[in-house]
């Protein structure tokens, strides 16, 4: 009696995962390229801000444009895009439970040598698809999240971010992740 049942729940099983690898692979390939959008938006951006004004123009650009691109591309997706990190600059970047895990997981494998620009999770929950792509600590980033900072970055870090605790990185760390979450189409049902 025992028996057909256990059959029974193992070919559910075998199913259903059959059924959620293909829908979360597709997720992992289509949310890896929104985080590199992300960052390939982003990127540019402060690149130009540096040439032309310095770790200070880079600052603003990176407190009033990484948000909107977080939100063009949320809206765009219809996904939600964000920046988390464990020593957030902006409160908005505190991660939750589940993002606090992947991240020290990150931290973990860069610290025994994965290199950080290939760390990438996805998970899925009943009614979510996650996906989180590390944003490694390159020596450019030094100079507004490192441990010796010029005094005029000091000063403009303290004027946007009031309660920043993204400094003092080395490089090869992991300074955050961009977390995309999407619903599950079977939640939707």
């Amino acid at each position: 009696m025992l028996k057909p049942t256990l059959i029974a729940l193992l070919a559910f099983a075998v199913v259903n995962q059959a059924i959620a690898e293909p829908a979360t692979a597709e997720f992992k390939t289509e949310a890896a390229a929104l985080a590199k959008r992300f960052a390939q938006t982003l990127k540019p951006q402060l690149q130009q801000a540096l040439a032309e004004g310095g770790p200070v123009a880079a600052i603003a650009v990176c407190s009033h444009k990484a948000p909107e691109i977080a939100r063009q591309l949320s809206a765009e997706s219809g996904w939600q895009v964000k920046r988390v990190s464990l020593k957030p600059r902006n409160p908005a970047a505190e991660p939750e439970a589940w993002q606090r895990q992947v991240l020290l997981s990150f931290d973990q494998r860069a610290a025994a040598g994965e290199d950080p620009q290939t760390l990438s999770q996805v998970a899925q929950t009943e009614s979510q698809l996650r996906f989180m792509k590390a944003q490694g600590v390159a020596p450019l980033c030094l100079t507004c999240h490192g441990s010796q900072l010029a005094p005029e970055v000091k000063t403009a870090l303290d004027k946007h971010y009031p309660n920043d605790s993204a400094r003092g990185y080395q490089p090869g760390q992991i300074r955050g992740a961009i977390s995309i979450v999407a619903p599950r189409l079977s939640a939707q049902n």
